[in-house]
């Protein structure tokens, strides 16, 4: 009797730990997969789902029909001409743009102290992947467990070091010959005859470096990942950043030819030069400005579109092929999938081609999310920052958000849990001293320190930002109230400018 109570009760053991074993494995198992795509360059309006139907986008729109939309997010700005530089130090460390910045040359501490993202969701279970565009001071091989293409800011065959420097002493010297400056491929194109410089010409160099352009090889990387993920319990985070649509714009010939010239229009606010130009850090001597002439030009500008837009449908092609891929391998169903961008691109509105301003083709982007239980084809106006992004992926994984993370998760907005923005108005910068911008209750005040110049825009009325209302006798009490919510804003985010103090409204 005593023997068969033994057997008995080593059976029951035996059988409880094959049960909890089995349970413990259906829960490793049944922790959601993430894959981030992050875009360089993009704007919201660039994207057939968000109403563009002159681009051609349908593994975005795809996303979109698949998950939930979030039709203006926004990116605070930056603190340097290179502003993806400041969006990726936010993204990745969770704070807004100036505590961001104290960290820039400190981000190791928080490294060492696993607070970086990668970091965080390596300490909830999950495998972190990273490949393409990393552009963040911490190295990505020492944060992330797989890594592999880790890419500088933009290809470099365009900017080289000799043609960098003259650069940097013609702006010491103020000389304004572009010509003698820029490299090939910049200030261009001159006229209709002007064929010098093509996107599919891999003797360029740029994105085609290496043999295979950069877009399919980090779609190739993906794929590898996604296999490799799928032979481990361990569910998987994804960082995967394009470098596209950043300039050199290069693509094969065949999606070059998907945008005729004569097609593409001319934007709205189309204009020869941005009035401000120089006092806001715009001018001839800003790389990203440099890219078309001056005076910009219809056809210049549509030239610029054409490539943009190339790159782009080329960029969408290889998000289909991460898509397929993990539905081939069965972990589509388990998988979040979030799409967005460091922030948008002027590319010839206001007379601008780059970021470094404060409308909102350059500081709004697309941001699609997709994944188990998330709404279909829903869209969320609510104003939100790309950052959310990170605090989203903590509350995935079953985090509580450290209390160092300034942004904050947008799955609550999904699931309608939460009815209402964290944010009552969306702040933005360029540069210390150059510009200001807060977008509240419809209106966009933007500030212009050096030239001591206000605009103020209603965006329900005025979308693309064209009519400015400032000296508008009927919209004074407006900008006064929206000039003053931005200096209560600045001290919020600890801003370095003293705004009140320049400014005398």
């Amino acid at each position: 009797m005593k023997k068969t109570t033994i057997i008995i009760a080593i059976f029951l053991t035996f059988y409880a730990l094959i049960l909890f074993t089995s349970c413990a494995g259906e829960n490793k198992q049944a922790q959601p997969n993430i894959v981030f795509i992050f875009a360089d360059d993009q704007a919201y309006n660039t994207v057939g789902a968000y109403g563009n139907h002159e681009i051609k986008t349908p593994n975005l729109d795809r996303l979109a029909e698949r998950g939930t939309a979030f039709t203006h997010a926004f990116n605070m700005g930056a603190w340097g001409g290179a502003v993806c530089v400041a969006s990726r130090a936010m993204l990745n460390t969770g704070r807004f743009v100036w505590n961001a910045h104290q960290y820039e040359d400190r981000q190791h501490e928080l490294a060492d102290e696993g607070k970086m993202w990668s970091q965080l969701m390596e300490s909830a279970g999950y495998n972190t992947y990273m490949s393409g565009k990393w552009h963040v001071k911490t190295p990505a091989d020492s944060i992330f467990q797989n890594t592999l293409h880790i890419r500088p800011g933009m290809p470099s065959h365009f900017w080289n070091k000799s043609v960098h420097q003259k650069y940097n002493d013609s702006v010491k010297t103020d000389l304004l010959n572009i010509e003698e400056i820029m490299p090939f491929g910049y200030n261009r194109p001159k006229n209709l005859a002007d064929t010098s410089w093509q996107p599919w010409d891999k003797k360029n160099g740029g994105y085609w470096k290496g043999g295979k352009h950069w877009s399919e090889v980090l779609g190739d990387d993906a794929i590898t990942f996604i296999d490799k993920a799928s032979t481990k319990e361990d569910p998987f985070f994804m960082y995967l950043a394009f470098n596209a649509p950043h300039d050199p714009r290069q693509a094969p010939k065949e999606f070059v030819d998907m945008y005729p010239v004569e097609k593409i229009q001319v934007p709205s606010s189309f204009l020869p030069e941005y009035p401000e130009k120089d006092a806001i850090g715009c001018g001839r001597m800003l790389r990203d400005e440099a890219l078309a002439p001056f005076p910009r030009t219809e056809y210049s500008i549509k030239k610029l579109r054409q490539e943009y837009y190339a790159i782009i449908s080329h960029m969408d092609s290889q998000i289909g092929r991460i898509i397929d891929h993990l539905k081939k391998s069965d972990q589509l169903e388990n998988t979040y999938i979030i799409f967005t961008a460091d922030h948008g691109l002027a590319a010839g509105n206001h007379g601008l081609v780059g970021k470094q301003n404060m409308y909102d083709h350059s500081i709004r982007v697309p941001l699609f999310i997709v994944g188990p239980n998330v709404p279909e084809n829903k869209k969320v106006e609510h104003d939100v920052y790309l950052q959310d992004v990170m605090a989203s992926t903590l509350d995935i994984a079953g985090l509580q958000k450290p209390t160092y993370i300034e942004f904050n998760s947008l799955m609550p907005l999904i699931s309608g849990q939460q009815t209402e923005s964290n944010y009552t108005e969306i702040y933005g910068c360029y540069l210390k001293d150059k510009q200001r911008m807060i977008r509240k209750d419809n209106y966009k005040l933007i500030v212009y320190p050096e030239s001591k110049t206000i605009k103020l825009f209603d965006l329900e009325n005025d979308p693309n930002e064209i009519t400015d209302l400032s000296a508008d006798a009927q919209h004074q009490e407006k900008k006064k109230t929206l000039f003053y919510a931005l200096v209560k804003l600045q001290k919020e985010m600890n801003d370095p400018l003293d705004l009140e103090k320049i400014m005398k409204l």
